[in-house]
């Protein structure tokens, strides 16, 4: 696993870019799969990697497994490389805002 320092700032660089509760994110992910038709277990909602995004959301960091912290890092470089946190994207972006909602960043959040 990464040294103390390194998961700190991957901690806190994590928790910077994900800007969504685990209520909002969970409630997001189950609207995004839901369909006229059937909505998802809340345990099925989302892509995997919106789900391991909740689970670390729900985890403190000693609890933290190699695979969360690779996870940490996808998210990290994903939000970082698609949006510039100091200008986010306007409103008619939606489908690149539900991209990243799923990874727990809503652009429009302040």
């Amino acid at each position: 696993m990464a040294d103390a320092l390194e998961l700190d700032t991957l901690w806190e660089d994590f928790h910077r870019v994900v800007n969504m509760t685990s209520a909002e994110l969970a409630a997001w992910l189950r609207v995004r799969d839901a369909d006229e038709q059937a909505e998802p277990l809340p345990e099925d909602a989302g892509t995997p990697t919106g789900r391991h995004v909740l689970a670390i959301l729900q985890k403190r960091r000693t609890d933290l497994t190699e695979d969360d912290v690779r996870v940490m890092r996808k998210v990290v470089d994903t939000v970082t490389a698609q949006t510039d946190l100091e200008n986010e994207p306007e409103a008619e972006d939606t489908r690149r805002r539900h991209r990243l909602m799923t990874l727990g960043h809503d652009p429009l959040k302040a």
